[in-house]
């Protein structure tokens, strides 16, 4: 049944991630798409497009889209899709609340502990790596086209590098998202 599936994955994903939604999304790549095959590639990269421009954490809104998604894909009814959207979002978040209240209770009581800054400068650089990892796995035919001087490719590969640049120079991100969606939608209906 898709449903404790979803659950069970989604719980699994909220636990082992450590970073931030931009860090579980290697994770929730990797079990929806090769591990469950509820999604394809390309239906991963386009739930991920979405939920980093819809408002709230990257991670919650990637496991939202990600069980409707599953749900309907599963030949499920549009109403048990949204029971399917609540139930992902609600396990990746599950563990992690309670575990945030725990974790609180004990650095507050080990504040100024020199061992725990430690652990805490090395999970700094760990984060790092898998947000590096998230990244490096979005590079992808389906992300950029097939690697050819087609247009599509060509205009992938300008979006990403002005995005990019513009972004080291404190450009909002917002204006980012919306010249580069509406550049899309001009390039792409021509």
């Amino acid at each position: 049944m898709v449903f404790l599936q979803l659950f069970w994955t989604f719980l699994k994903i909220g636990l082992f991630t450590f970073g931030g939604g931009y860090a579980m999304i290697a994770l929730i790549q990797s079990e929806v798409t090769v591990n469950h095959s509820w999604l394809s590639p390309q239906e991963f990269t386009d739930i991920l497009a979405v939920s980093q421009m819809t408002p709230g954490p990257v991670g919650i809104n990637t496991a939202t889209y990600t069980g409707y998604t599953a749900v309907l894909n599963a030949g499920y009814e549009p109403w048990q899709a949204v029971l399917g959207a609540l139930l992902a979002s609600g396990a990746v978040i599950l563990l992690p609340v309670i575990l945030m209240v725990v974790a609180v209770v004990f650095l507050r009581r080990m504040e100024g502990n020199r061992d725990v800054e430690n652990i805490f400068s090395v999970l700094r650089k760990a984060v790092v790596g898998l947000i590096a990892a998230a990244a490096l796995q979005l590079l992808t035919v389906d992300s950029f086209g097939q690697p050819a001087l087609s247009l599509q490719f060509l205009l992938s590969i300008a979006i990403f590098v002005a995005v990019f640049v513009l972004s080291l120079r404190r450009i909002s991100p917002i204006y980012l998202i919306l010249a580069s969606g509406l550049l899309g939608i001009i390039a792409y209906s021509i």
